[in-house]
């Protein structure tokens, strides 16, 4: 079950990067960012970095050493989107 953060962020990444084979029915906060399951690559990453610092008001840096934590799954990235974002 996902919470409403992962929600929004799955309904982004999906509308933004236009991906067409992944259903967010099939989407959980387990669900990977690379690969399997999203499928994104590494423009993508960078293009969801870039729309997050956009909505949520922080930056998220290439050269950050937490980055493969970060973007592992949908709910590793809502879950750092959560603890950083500007309310």
């Amino acid at each position: 079950m996902m919470n409403a953060l992962e929600k929004e962020l799955a309904a982004l990444i999906v509308g933004e990067l236009n991906l067409e084979d992944v259903s967010l029915d099939d989407v959980s906060p387990e669900t990977p960012l690379y690969g399997e399951g999203f499928g994104l690559d590494s423009i993508d990453i960078l293009e969801i970095a870039l729309l997050i610092s956009k909505k949520y008001g922080f930056e998220l840096r290439s050269d950050n050493p937490d980055n493969e934590k970060i973007f592992a799954s949908l709910g590793a990235l809502a879950a750092h989107v959560e603890a950083h974002r500007v309310r």
